[in-house]
């Protein structure tokens, strides 16, 4: 990555994870965030959001909130992924409690809970919508840094 083009790859090691936290960056958007092995062979090590994280893997209270994303989903998956993006550091919630917090959705049908847990999995920055703290749905992180990032936050 360069100064007059932000966008590409940025990954860095943590020894906390066993793996690289890896972004993809388009312009001043996070796009995705992937926890590979090792990076891509372009991946560039500095970017202030990789900071953060590194941080927060080191138990700094952060929650990311004003990181801005590139969310390229459609907008029923959007509109739950906005709604654990407010689940507090430290706190979690069920996928039930979740559906019931996403206009249009109701915790006792079938689908939407599906819906839910759909969004969960397919998201494509885990960490930084903090899919984590739902206990009882999927990541779209492995399964385990998904443990690391519930253990980094008590949960």
């Amino acid at each position: 990555m360069d100064e007059d083009d932000p966008s590409g790859i940025c990954a860095r090691e943590s020894s906390y994870l066993g793996r690289y936290v890896q972004l993809g960056i388009a312009g001043d958007r996070v796009v995705s965030v992937s926890f590979p092995p090792s990076p891509e062979d372009d991946a560039a090590a500095d970017h202030p959001v990789l900071d953060r994280i590194q941080a927060y893997l080191q138990s700094e209270e952060e929650d990311f909130a004003d990181v801005t994303i590139g969310l390229t989903v459609p907008t029923d998956r959007r509109a739950v992924l906005e709604a654990v993006r407010e689940i507090p550091y430290g706190e979690q919630l069920s996928v039930e409690r979740v559906t019931g917090t996403v206009a249009d959705l109701d915790p006792e049908d079938g689908e939407d809970l599906d819906l839910v847990r759909t969004a969960l999995a397919e998201n494509p920055v885990p960490l930084l919508i903090p899919d984590h703290r739902v206990r009882d749905g999927p990541s779209g992180a492995p399964p385990p840094v998904e443990q690391r990032l519930r253990s980094v936050e008590g949960l």
